[in-house]
């Protein structure tokens, strides 16, 4: 607590450091898979190939990337800083922000209710309805389910 509200009344971090998008992504992603209290693999690598796919990524590259996001992330006190500059980008990126944190929830096949707020949250902050977030929630179980053993 005492460290939370230390880093609220320090000085301000660089601005430049989310300016880019990918940053700001990745560090919702990470903080997402540890929200239910384990990072599984199955999770991590479900941000590793979503941000490479999505960012078109070397692994050198992403790996540096997620390090940098656990970093921001652990430092941050809200998801404002990581939210704020992702709701000027076009409604089509923002979907796709919605449909990887989706993939990062079902990767280990379980949805918690944590991991599903947090979605909720994330989408009403960078403006993405509640309409696309429910059907992107269904596409992705619907995956899931289909890659099930025995289906």
């Amino acid at each position: 607590m005492f460290d939370a509200l230390t880093r609220l009344f320090a000085k301000p971090e660089a601005k430049a450091d989310l300016s880019d998008p990918k940053l700001a992504v990745a560090a919702l992603l990470v903080h997402l898979a540890a929200v239910d209290g384990v990072m599984q693999e199955t999770e991590r690598q479900a941000i590793r190939g979503a941000l490479m796919d999505h960012y078109d990524l070397t692994s050198t590259s992403v790996d540096k990337l997620i390090q940098d996001a656990a970093r921001h992330d652990a430092e941050a006190v809200d998801f404002y800083k990581f939210t704020s500059g992702l709701i000027q980008l076009e409604m089509s990126d923002r979907i796709e922000i919605i449909r990887m944190m989706w993939t990062v929830v079902f990767a280990d096949r379980t949805n918690h209710e944590l991991e599903d707020n947090m979605v909720w949250r994330i989408a009403e902050l960078i403006g993405v309805s509640s309409r696309d977030r429910t059907i992107l929630r269904n596409q992705i179980r619907g995956r899931v389910a289909e890659d099930e053993p025995g289906q």
